[in-house]
């Protein structure tokens, strides 16, 4: 059985760590690169990095940041925001990224899942999907950092992006965002069930019952963790210790 994985995510804004509540009321949380070396040395399996601005003001993500980060960590490293070409997939993977998460560039472009796929490998490709529940058991989703509704059916658009080659699923729950109450069990069972590349939940942890919940109920392959780290409510080495206590495949 693979372990879960443990992933924290560095939201960036003009630089910085910024958190928030389903995705407004932005908090400063610190320092990337510093915030990078502390969940390198505390057992995080891997990294997440996004420029969460970059689509909405139709500019580049902030590569300098990537290399910062990327000389600091000796894990794997996920880096998205703005990417809408190969070029600038490349120009990413050079700074130091181990893969590439696409969301709104991929929505207006699918073809761009191929492209990378193709050039890169399945592996480096990750399609982000921010989804928000319409009704029930319908979520749209949504692009330029939850600022605009496709009218994409969530589901069916990740089935359609596995099947151009995305490797990997990076799954938000808007309604559940930094909330703290819990990630959305409905929508991210929904997502597991549709595909057959790892899914990784994110949206709403706040206590480490949280997190072994998601795994135990949905069967997806990591976590994605922000506010609850970076605040310091928890460490990781809770989370993991508690994970294996519950019988939870992890790496200590």
């Amino acid at each position: 059985m693979l372990a879960k994985r443990i992933i924290p995510c560095l939201d960036i804004k003009n630089g910085r760590v910024v958190k928030g509540t389903k995705f407004l009321n932005l908090k400063d949380a610190g320092d990337p690169v510093e915030l990078a070396k502390y969940y390198n040395k505390e057992g995080a399996d891997e990294l997440c990095f996004l420029d969460i601005t970059a689509s909405h003001e139709e500019r580049k993500i902030i590569i300098e940041i990537v290399e910062a980060v990327a000389r600091e960590v000796f894990i794997p490293f996920t880096v998205g925001g703005g990417i809408s070409s190969t070029g600038q997939m490349k120009d990413i993977l050079r700074a130091g990224a181990d893969k590439i998460t696409i969301s709104t560039s991929a929505v207006k472009n699918p073809n761009l899942i191929k492209e990378g796929a193709v050039l890169f490998g399945s592996q480096c490709i990750v399609l982000a999907i921010d989804a928000k529940k319409q009704r029930a058991e319908k979520w749209e989703v949504y692009v330029k950092g939850g600022r605009e509704n496709t009218g994409l059916d969530a589901i069916e658009w990740v089935k359609k992006a596995v099947g151009l080659g995305a490797g990997e699923i990076l799954l938000t729950s808007m309604d559940a965002d930094g909330t703290k109450t819990g990630y959305d069990m409905e929508l991210t069972k929904k997502i597991v069930e549709a595909v057959s590349v790892p899914v990784i939940a994110s949206g709403g942890a706040g206590k480490i019952q949280d997190i072994t919940d998601v795994f135990k109920k949905t069967n997806c392959s990591a976590a994605l963790l922000a506010s609850i780290l970076h605040y310091k409510d928890v460490s990781i080495r809770e989370i993991k210790e508690e994970m294996r206590k519950e019988e939870l495949s992890v790496r200590i």
